[in-house]
């Protein structure tokens, strides 16, 4: 019996064809994803083709009215509130949002980011005849923190809710300045400044401030302290009058041996609202910093009141868009973290330029690596 015939070879000039073939496919494939790309995000983004992401919170799912839930966290500096600004812009846009709740968590941030926020929140609140927007509740429900510029954007709420263990107030401004001036001197490294201008190098870092130059920066820090007053008592009625300046005695808590001083209970202490420290809830609703203290869903309650809603309503939250959506025009950036290094010294100068801070104690480290995270650093 004969074997059967060998299979018959496959040609090489067809597979190599075969392999050219896919090769210039897949080539061409990619060159065409790689061109819509580029014209999507060279082209102005269009935010009203790609709107932000509804997630459900709460509620009847694929009801009519809303409840909308706009998020704030981190620190608030220029560069980094894109997102925060789309939620608001499309909270505002949408005539099926009866009522908004701000939910926030940050320690502060910068005065114009801070602003600008503030304007927009105002807007959203109140209406706008030019953008034939109705007034809406807004209601303020705050996290962990919500100090400093968050509870100067918090201002415009209606009713302030505090989580039983959030930190909040922290009324104040300051800026800082390193000085580097004795190290320099060590290492002999020294800085040569050729001005016009008495105080036009007064933040150097190789040289003392001179009392001249601090005078003049503690009243631009005076100015914006006064600033930040009066925002406060526009949105908090109850402390006009001078109460956020008034001498408060604080009497300490004193539940244990870890409280003696010198074997005694701790005494009575002086501070005043505006101190620039932060207020637990307790203390911030004894002392009318808010309205309740309360969690998310009972702010939710509140807006659903306060907008007179029925039982057929729905809670929906705003999703961060990926780093596609941003690519496609989304017109919001994503939160990944830029090129380089912490010491790239193009991340580094953002983080030293002198600027006020309304930011909470002990927040000025993540005030700093924030600034290192956008080059729209304020100036």
């Amino acid at each position: 019996m004969r074997p059967p015939p060998p299979p018959p070879r496959s040609s090489p000039v067809l597979g190599c064809a075969f392999a050219l073939s896919f090769g210039l496919n897949l080539l061409a494939g990619l060159v065409i994803l790689l061109g819509c790309v580029g014209v999507f995000a060279l082209r102005k983004p269009d935010t009203s083709i790609l709107p932000l992401t509804e997630q459900h919170y709460a509620g009847e799912s694929g009801t009519g009215d809303k409840i909308a839930v706009v998020t704030l966290d981190g620190v608030i500096l220029e560069g980094l509130m894109s997102f925060v600004h789309k939620q608001i812009e499309q909270a505002a846009g949408d005539r099926h949002v009866k009522a908004v709740i701000l939910r926030i968590n940050s320690p502060g941030g910068s005065i114009t980011a801070s602003d600008e926020l503030h304007r927009r929140l105002v807007e959203l609140r109140d209406g706008s005849a030019r953008k034939k927007r109705d007034p809406r509740p807004l209601i303020v429900s705050m996290g962990a923190m919500s100090s400093s510029k968050s509870y100067y954007v918090a201002m415009p709420g209606q009713t302030l809710f505090a989580e039983r263990t959030t930190l909040t107030g922290s009324i104040g401004v300051y800026s800082s300045f390193p000085n580097v001036k004795e190290l320099g001197q060590k290492i002999g490294v020294s800085l040569t400044t050729i001005k016009q201008g008495q105080i036009k190098d007064s933040a150097s870092p190789f040289k003392d401030m001179t009392a001249h130059e601090r005078e003049v920066w503690q009243d631009l820090v005076d100015e914006a302290y006064q600033s930040f007053l009066k925002v406060v008592e526009q949105g908090r009625p109850a402390l006009q009058g001078g109460k956020l300046l008034q001498t408060l005695k604080i009497t300490p808590v004193g539940a244990g041996p870890d409280f003696l001083h010198n074997g005694e209970l701790r005494k009575p202490y002086e501070r005043y609202l505006a101190d620039g420290g932060v207020w637990t809830a307790e203390k911030a609703l004894q002392f009318q910093l808010i309205d309740k203290i309360g969690s998310l869903d009972d702010a939710i309650q509140a807006a659903h009141d306060a907008a007179s809603l029925g039982e057929d309503y729905r809670v929906i939250k705003y999703e961060r868009p990926s780093m596609l959506a941003e690519l496609l025009g989304l017109g919001v950036r994503s939160p990944a973290a830029p090129a380089g290094s912490l010491l790239d010294p193009a991340r580094l100068e953002g983080g030293f330029l002198p600027r006020l801070w309304y930011l909470a104690p002990g927040a000025e480290t993540p005030g700093f690596l924030a600034a290192t995270r956008t080059g729209d650093a304020p100036r």
